[in-house]
């Protein structure tokens, strides 16, 4: 195969994981450097685009309009697919408990509008699009996302925190296998509408469950504690990503789920990995209490 895909943001989560997934496929992997490279001359022949350039929260109303519109420049000159990694901000709060791709984007709170915009900004440039949409990332390394920095930071004590009602349903994603789909979807491009909106089942998991599972990884008991948000709030003043985080909380106690239905119409044969052995990749990469949050999915 003589495919090629551009990464951008190949040092981030879903960046780095896309990198290694179409590797192994066999594609033609170019590595974006957005200090050194020319994203016009960087996407010339490139078949796919791979846009997981995430900002931190505090920046996405100044910065992601303008990543958006170079991308779609690209994309357009080259004639190349965009892949986006989404997320469930759109729905907004008082969406339905499960998330398909009907459901309306009917967020109001700034960073849900954000991500509205960019999206309709891709579906009105006619550009191929596929939004591969997916919860919270489970990953094989610590990135500073909730699992790893906040959920498993206290494991040597025997502690799992969780930042929501523990009761109440949330849709996860294992990066490699969110990957995975993104490269199956790209090979089948020519089959793909022109602009695709899939949801990716991933697991649904509540914070009870989630926690038993990782006790079950872990191999020694764990005890649930409930992650301390007035800490948060008391360091939004000085701390501008913490006024985001509150601004999410929401979705840390909304249940909800990703409905796999179209991508299991278009991946029929696709497999996601075992929710243990996820775990055990996860957990068995990670030293505790390392690097800073870094929370945007």
């Amino acid at each position: 195969m003589d495919d090629t895909v551009l990464i951008l943001g190949a040092n981030g989560r879903f960046g780095r994981n896309a990198a290694q997934a179409f590797r192994q496929a066999g594609w033609q992997v170019r590595l974006f450097d957005r200090k050194t490279d020319d994203l016009s001359v960087a996407a010339a022949g490139a078949d796919v685009i791979v846009n997981a350039w995430n900002p931190p929260y505090d920046q996405w109303a100044s910065t992601v309009p303008g990543l958006t519109r170079q991308v779609i420049a690209a994309a357009r000159a080259g004639g190349s697919m965009v892949i986006i990694p989404g997320n469930v901000y759109v729905f907004g709060e008082d969406a339905p408990a499960r998330f398909d791709e009907q459901t309306p984007h009917r967020a109001t709170n700034p960073l849900g509008r954000t991500r509205i915009e960019m999206e309709e900004a891709y579906r009105a440039s006619g550009v191929q699009t596929l939004i591969l949409r997916a919860g919270d990332f489970i990953d094989t390394m610590p990135s500073g996302n909730w699992f790893d920095k906040v959920m498993l930071a206290g494991l040597g004590r025997g502690r799992f925190t969780y930042p929501g009602d523990p009761d109440q349903p949330h849709a996860w994603a294992f990066l490699p296998d969110l990957a995975r789909a993104a490269v199956a979807l790209a090979e089948m491009r020519a089959r793909l509408d022109r602009f695709e909106d899939v949801p990716f089942p991933g697991y649904t998991l509540t914070g009870q469950s989630l926690a038993q599972a990782v006790e079950k990884a872990h191999g020694a008991p764990l005890r649930l504690h409930r992650f301390n948000w007035l800490a948060v709030r008391l360091l939004t003043p000085v701390w501008k990503i913490g006024r985001q985080l509150i601004e999410m909380r929401y979705l840390w106690s909304k249940p909800h789920a990703l409905d796999g239905t179209r991508f299991a119409t278009l991946l029929p044969d696709f497999e996601i990995t075992p929710l243990d052995a996820a775990l055990s990749t996860a957990l068995g990469s990670e030293p505790e209490g390392q690097g800073g949050l870094a929370l945007a999915s």
